[in-house]
């Protein structure tokens, strides 16, 4: 790509970014933006001049080297200085004032972008840098479209009612996929938005593996219900059962018990074919040993989405190296929803595993940890200092999930208990269990 070109990308992920943000802030009033919809959360109001400060720290100030917009408000937005639930009583910016931050410091970025070298120097080689700041707002963006979900009242973002998803293909989707056992390579080394955790390439050696060729849908965890699985403690970790009981679960968040869900306040039948979304990792490991299954760990969901075993090569994408079209996979916020398993068979991988990209994100049973040769890059905040039991992986993206902040690399993490993202899972077995 020349760098003209490569400037041409940058200005255009920042606006389409940009886009999002305002959807979702302007879509509700100045009320429902200041307010806290769930302790999980922030107000809306901080994501959203959350993400202009972070604009500014590393594109305005670093990368440009010019003078501060508003240095008195680094703190007031500094994640690891204010938890979520204490961010309503900060003084924070108010919404307009928030929307005019935000608007000052794009316009100087976009300036940058026209003359800010994007070679020598490794923050902004490749637009790196640009890239990062790009992922950090659609990340945001999911963020917030979680907190729409969580969200009292009225429906806003149907307002225009989304696209349905596309239907099941017809294309056979049940069942397992054998994975054979050997060598793959996992994380890049190349891609030049990749970030810090993703990185280095390196080789991994799996035994052979079965893997679900589609997630698990929500009429098959319905069964997993309706069999009692929430009051048998067989299927669950001492960990999952005391959560269990504690955080009283009985069924996914979001479903209200008599057949329907809730979603950015539309209450309707729950769809049997789509992927379960709303599942804490608690949940999806006790599901997994009541169907006689596991859940696959990082590598195994890798490998299964990536490699290739006609070239013996690992894609950047279940697809291939090409990008994203929306054949392929259900990402950004399009439909709102997940897609019915078999919407997507032009994105399943070379091993017939489908919707690995998209639809839900999905728990892996790996703890959150650096790859072999593990270097912080631009900073420790962003994966190191999360390399610490407690966290389990999520892989390939939601329907939420816009494509800059996915690709067969990326890797998510939470706390096992959590529940309001977009999380559902699928399973996996060892060669030989049953």
């Amino acid at each position: 790509m020349t760098i003209e070109k490569l400037r041409s990308r940058v200005a255009a992920e920042l606006i389409r970014s940009r886009e999002r943000t305002t959807y979702l802030t302007d879509v509700v009033d100045d009320g429902d933006l200041v307010r806290q919809h769930s302790p999980l959360m922030s107000p809306l109001v901080w994501d959203l001049a959350h993400v202009g400060n972070q604009e500014e720290l590393w594109l305005v100030r670093d990368v440009g080297g010019r003078e501060p917009v508003r240095s008195d408000i680094d703190e007031l937005y500094d994640a690891f200085k204010h938890a979520r639930v204490n961010r309503p009583a900060l003084p924070l910016l108010g919404p307009a004032e928030a929307r005019r931050y935000i608007g000052q410091v794009r316009s100087k970025v976009l300036d940058l972008v026209d003359t800010v070298a994007l070679e020598g120097r490794r923050l902004t080689e490749g637009g790196f840098a640009f890239g990062m700041i790009v992922q950090h707002e659609q990340q945001h963006a999911e963020t917030m479209l979680a907190t729409h979900q969580l969200r009292r009242g009225p429906a806003v973002l149907g307002a225009q009612p989304p696209p349905e998803p596309p239907p099941e293909s017809g294309t056979a989707v049940r069942g397992e996929v054998l994975v054979a056992g050997g060598p793959f390579t996992m994380g890049t080394s190349a891609d030049p938005w990749a970030l810090d955790n993703e990185r280095p390439a390196h080789e991994v050696h799996l035994p052979p593996y079965f893997i679900d060729a589609a997630p698990v849908t929500n009429a098959e965890y319905q069964a997993f219900v309706d069999a009692g699985g929430y009051d048998d403690e067989r299927w669950w970790t001492v960990e999952g059962w005391k959560h269990r009981k504690e955080a009283g679960l009985g069924g996914p968040m979001h479903w209200n018990g008599d057949g329907t869900y809730t979603r950015f306040g539309v209450t309707e039948p729950v769809r049997p074919d789509e992927p379960v979304v709303h599942v804490c990792f608690h949940e999806a490991q006790a599901y997994a040993r009541w169907a006689g299954k596991r859940l696959p760990t990082e590598a195994e969901w890798e490998k299964a989405a990536r490699f290739d075993p006609a070239t013996g090569h690992s894609r950047r994408n279940p697809w291939g190296d090409d990008d994203w079209t929306p054949e392929r996979a259900n990402l950004g916020q399009r439909h709102l929803s997940p897609a019915p398993v078999g919407a997507y068979p032009k994105g399943a991988s070379p091993l017939g595993v489908h919707q690995l990209i998209g639809d839900v994100w999905e728990w892996c049973d790996t703890g959150f940890h650096g790859y072999p040769g593990f270097t912080a890059f631009p900073y420790r905040e962003y994966s190191e200092v999360f390399f610490r039991p407690g966290y389990k992986i999520l892989r390939g993206g939601s329907f939420g999930t816009d494509v800059a902040a996915c690709r067969g690399t990326f890797r998510n993490w939470d706390y096992p208990i959590r529940r309001q993202i977009f999380s559902g899972f699928r399973c996996a077995r060892d060669m030989g269990a049953s």
